[in-house]
């Protein structure tokens, strides 16, 4: 059986982590070089990078910064934000990164996906979906949630999937920041129509939120932010519990 992963996710405005409430509301969480290397130490299994404001400011992600982000830490790192091109996943690739997330720019152009997915290998190539709910879909927004698309977010997944993604990073906008636990009947209609890795984000408040994701609605992992930045909960805490619930993961 393969561990679930837990999976600390560093959103970026102008060089610092911030976190927010359903995409609003952005305060600061700390230096994003600090925020790495402790996660690295806590044991978490992967990090996400995500420069939040790229796509919307039509600017590149912050490449210097992964490169520092990279040289601390030893986990493997995935990062997105203002990748466009082919060059953008290269130039981050040879940064340190081990995987690129793709929105914004996979949406306007899903050829993005699969050129990438031959050039650099599905394992490196992840595909992120902002979801909103409507009345009876769930729809995709692009720019860092600002933009609807009236693209079922189903639809989507499946299609990424054919293309060559290797994972879906499939955040709840509904669910986002707000600690209710997270949004178990989106994740469950994205698991059962793609055979390929889901992270479920958006919604992490409490311990069981992360049991109720991986059991009931079968994602391979969850990320959650400000529960671990302002250090209410910690990356060993979750995986005892989880652990001790008999679910498998990945405790040194």
């Amino acid at each position: 059986m393969l561990s679930k992963r837990i999976i600390p996710c560093l959103d970026i405005k102008e060089g610092r982590v911030v976190k927010g409430v359903k995409f609003l509301q952005l305060r600061d969480a700390g230096d994003p070089v600090e925020a790495a290397r402790a996660y690295d130490q806590q044991g978490a299994d992967e990090l996400v990078f995500l420069d939040i404001t790229a796509s919307f400011e039509n600017r590149k992600t912050l490449v210097d910064l992964v490169e520092k982000i990279a040289r601390n830490i030893f986990m493997p790192f995935t990062v997105g934000g203002g990748i466009g091109e082919i060059g953008d996943i290269r130039d981050l690739l040879n940064a340190g990164a081990e995987k690129v997330s793709l929105n914004t720019q996979a949406v306007k152009f899903p050829e993005l996906i699969s050129t990438a997915a031959k050039r650099f290998g599905s394992q490196c190539i992840v595909v992120a979906i902002d979801a909103k709910k409507q009345i009876d879909h769930w729809e995709v927004f692009i720019n860092g949630g600002r933009t609807p698309t009236r693209i079922d977010a189903e639809v989507w997944a499946q299609k990424a999937a054919r293309l060559g993604a290797g994972e879906i990073l499939l955040t709840s906008m509904d669910c986002d920041g707000a600690r209710d636990g997270y949004d178990l009947e989106l994740t469950r209609a994205i698991t059962q129509k793609v055979n390929i890795p889901v992270i479920a984000s958006g919604g992490a408040g409490r311990l069981e939120d992360f049991y109720n994701v991986f059991v009931q609605a079968n994602a391979d992992a969850a990320l959650a932010a400000s529960l671990f930045h302002y250090q209410e909960l910690s990356i060993r805490q979750v995986k005892s519990y989880l652990k001790a619930r008999g679910v498998a993961v990945r405790l040194d």
